[in-house]
């Protein structure tokens, strides 16, 4: 268990050892839940280090949404078929 104290903003500063614990860096998000009088913080994972490596772009777009249209054409022509 850590004391720590509340700034002026309501900001809560997590130390280095206990962001270590839960591995949590500069920019990561993480959920805040209520109980009672708890605060309970969970760290979310990253979208990107879940799929890390799960889809093989061989060429990358030089218009990321004339390629995302692409992709959703593909998709949809195999769905309906």
């Amino acid at each position: 268990m850590e004391i720590v104290k509340i700034d002026e903003k309501g900001r809560v500063l997590l130390r280095k050892t206990l962001r270590e614990r839960i591995k949590v860096r500069k920019g990561d998000y993480v959920r805040i839940k209520v109980d009672g009088k708890r605060i309970i913080i969970e760290p979310l994972e990253s979208i990107a280090d879940r799929y890390f490596g799960a889809f093989k772009v061989e060429k990358w777009p030089k218009e990321i949404d004339e390629f995302l249209l692409e992709a959703m054409r593909k998709w949809l022509l195999e769905k309906s078929t």
